[in-house]
């Protein structure tokens, strides 16, 4: 089937829905943002039944303890009630802030627009709020003990949370004072050693230093010395000093909080033989205490016999150049248009803006069809991926129009400026701007599209049950003729 026959063949259903599934008008400054606020009643909870043990304790540990813990990230335990109490009032303005710079947990995925469905999903639900909300307004009881959850054990010997890797590569060791400036630059190559091309499942990149595991620390780039690192793979030249560029592989870019990358199982990366990665473009920082430390890559391959069905990479969007931000204005807008050239199926949403930016949107266009895929809050301090849960990620038909908008804020508002007066266009360094989604995709042909489709349609109950994350889902499927074969063909 030809996707163009389907140009005027989108179902009613679609044409129903579109106007439901506009942009909606939203408030980006960072001064005007409303807290989320819920009544625990409107949960059938009495707010004054709510108690650490039995209510907060599950909470904490769920979406919070993994960092706010003794050697953890977060600046201040959350463990026990003694530790969380003196917090309480910080813990329910934080948590209702919900998707805006500053929230906690640091996932900030609009939930009442969109997509909603992602893997590894730790932030909090509109019970959770409500609960912690009645709590602290009640007093901040502990209740009995006997209620409350087992511990967690952290595990404090920084093992992979990919399981154990068929393979693990390291970097040199790369020294910062304990004040310097900001350094950037190519911090070269890692040979594989591999004497055959194999498929990666999934690469977790971590930072190794001498920084005392029970050291103090009051932000998570406190702990380390690497920002961010932007690096690809390739055959190494005969010299062993290059990689060639021929059949250069990128690979997601590294960055502080950022969680390990899995490939989806029918579209694992390449890692030649006799191939190296290239760290071409390393960003370091100093943290307060001179610190020493090195990057390892975990890597977890496909088996030997393993052929990625889809192996093309999608478009990506954003414009890191043509940025114009003024001083002083909150609610700016940036835009970019891709018209996909491919049919494309949307792994993974990662806003990537820079100290202004608050928020940005995803919207597809397709005919007079306009959907919001997804709206999120960006906070430069979180650089956070989003990956979209299999049977929910977009899958676009070529021809669509994928439209990012970027929400910036260079008011006084916003904590993460330098100075509000500063005019900035675009440029790698934080106070200048990026507009860019770094998340990934991958296109599709025709068959697999359809395929695509069709196992999507199969959990939809009628035309009723919509999938805004696939337009042509409901459209009529049309047998092409011998003819339409022989015109295309032509």
């Amino acid at each position: 089937m030809n996707i163009r026959h389907l140009l005027i063949a989108v179902s009613t259903a679609a044409l129903l829905h579109s106007a439901s599934l506009l942009a909606q008008s939203h408030d980006a400054s960072i001064a005007n943002h409303q807290p989320h606020y819920y009544s625990a009643q409107e949960f059938g909870i009495d707010p004054k039944s709510v108690t650490f043990h039995k209510d907060i304790q599950p909470i904490l540990q769920k979406s919070c303890q993994n960092c706010h813990r003794a050697g953890g990230g977060g600046p201040m335990s959350l463990i026990s009630y003694d530790e969380v109490k003196p917090w309480a009032p910080v813990i329910r303005y934080r948590t209702a802030i919900r998707d805006r710079l500053g929230a906690m947990p640091p996932f900030f995925a609009e939930k009442d627009i969109g997509i909603t469905q992602f893997k590894n999903d730790y932030s909090l639900t509109d019970l959770d709020l409500a609960l912690i909300q009645a709590w602290v307004d009640n007093e901040s009881v502990e209740g009995d003990s006997a209620d409350a959850p087992p511990a967690l054990v952290f595990n404090e010997s920084n093992d992979w949370t990919i399981g154990t890797p068929d393979l693990v590569l390291r970097s040199a060791d790369l020294t910062r004072p304990a004040v310097g400036s900001d350094w950037w630059g190519d911090v070269g190559l890692i040979p594989t050693g591999l004497t055959e091309d194999r498929y990666v499942a999934a690469i977790q990149v971590r930072e190794v230093n001498d920084i005392p595991v029970d050291a103090g620390n009051t932000t998570v780039g406190g702990r380390y010395i690497f920002h961010h690192l932007t690096y690809t793979s390739g055959v190494l030249s005969e010299e062993g000093t290059a990689i060639l560029a021929d059949d250069v592989v990128s690979w997601p870019i590294h960055e502080v909080g950022r969680n390990p990358d899995i490939f989806p199982e029918k579209a694992g990366r390449l890692l030649h033989a006799n191939s190296a990665l290239h760290l071409e473009a390393a960003h370091l920082h100093s943290n307060g205490r001179e610190t020493t430390g090195y990057l390892e890559f975990g890597i977890v391959f496909f088996p030997r016999d393993y052929e990625p069905q889809y192996s093309r990479r999608g478009p990506r969007t954003g414009n890191g150049i043509d940025i114009d931000v003024v001083p002083n204005k909150a609610n700016q807008e940036v835009h970019n248009y891709v018209v996909l050239q491919e049919h494309t199926k949307i792994i993974a949403f990662e806003p990537h803006l820079h100290a202004p930016g608050v928020r940005m949107c995803m919207e597809a266009i397709w005919g007079h069809n306009q959907f919001t895929l997804n709206c999120v809050g960006y906070d430069h301090n979180w650089v956070k991926q989003y990956v979209y849960e299999d049977d929910y990620a977009p899958l676009l038909p070529k021809g669509t129009i994928l439209h990012t908008i970027g929400y910036l804020d260079t008011t006084s508002a916003n904590p993460n400026l330098a100075d509000p007066r500063n005019w900035a266009g675009g440029g790698r360094r934080s106070v200048s701007n990026m507009f860019i989604d770094l998340g990934y995709s991958v296109s599709l042909t025709e068959e697999q599209f359809q395929a695509e489709m069709d196992t999507r349609r199969a959990r939809l109950k009628d035309r009723n049950d919509y999938d805004i994350a696939c337009p042509l889902c409901w459209a009529p499927v049309i047998t092409p003729t011998a003819q339409s074969v022989a015109q295309e063909a032509n």
